[in-house]
């Protein structure tokens, strides 16, 4: 399979805020768009930003844990995904393996001088950002779209 030209949203679910990012026409590169307060509106912030950027697919960020075991995190990311993709079809969404991604956006922008308070309002962004870059890498790496793929049937 040939890598898959057009745009790609990056989405990292969290409890309180929702990190979103978006690659290049070309799928190279991942670059940070917004932070979505996660509640009421976010599901329809995230399907404009869907049309805004007129993507091919999202990417979100799976929780599963260190062990490789699906825990409580991956349900509620699921759940959200399913409220998602009713909101922004015919696009799919792909759930790719998150571990260590906050982590690495962490280690990220302390390492660019970022302070505490002000990386924690960048740090699901950034988050976002490392899970999009990653699938992207691994697309081209492998060949085949990476993830689990979720659609309306």
């Amino acid at each position: 399979m040939t890598f898959r030209r057009g745009r790609r949203l990056g989405i990292d679910v969290g409890d309180v805020r929702i990190g979103v990012a978006v690659s290049d026409p070309d799928g190279i590169l991942a670059t940070p768009v917004e932070t979505i307060p996660a509640g009421p509106g976010a599901i329809r912030r995230l399907a404009e930003l869907v049309g805004e950027h007129e993507v091919l697919e999202c990417v979100v960020g799976l929780p599963i844990g260190l062990s490789g075991r699906e825990g409580p995190a991956v349900t509620k990311v699921r759940a959200f995904c399913t409220e998602l993709l009713t909101a922004i079809d015919p696009v799919p969404i792909r759930l790719f393996d998150e571990r260590m991604s906050t982590m690495t956006a962490d280690t990220m922008l302390r390492q660019s001088g970022r302070a505490g308070r002000t990386r924690r309002s960048v740090i699901d962004q950034a988050a976002a950002t490392v899970i999009l870059q990653t699938a992207l890498d691994s697309e081209r790496t492998r060949g085949s779209a990476p993830g689990e793929s979720m659609r309306n049937l």
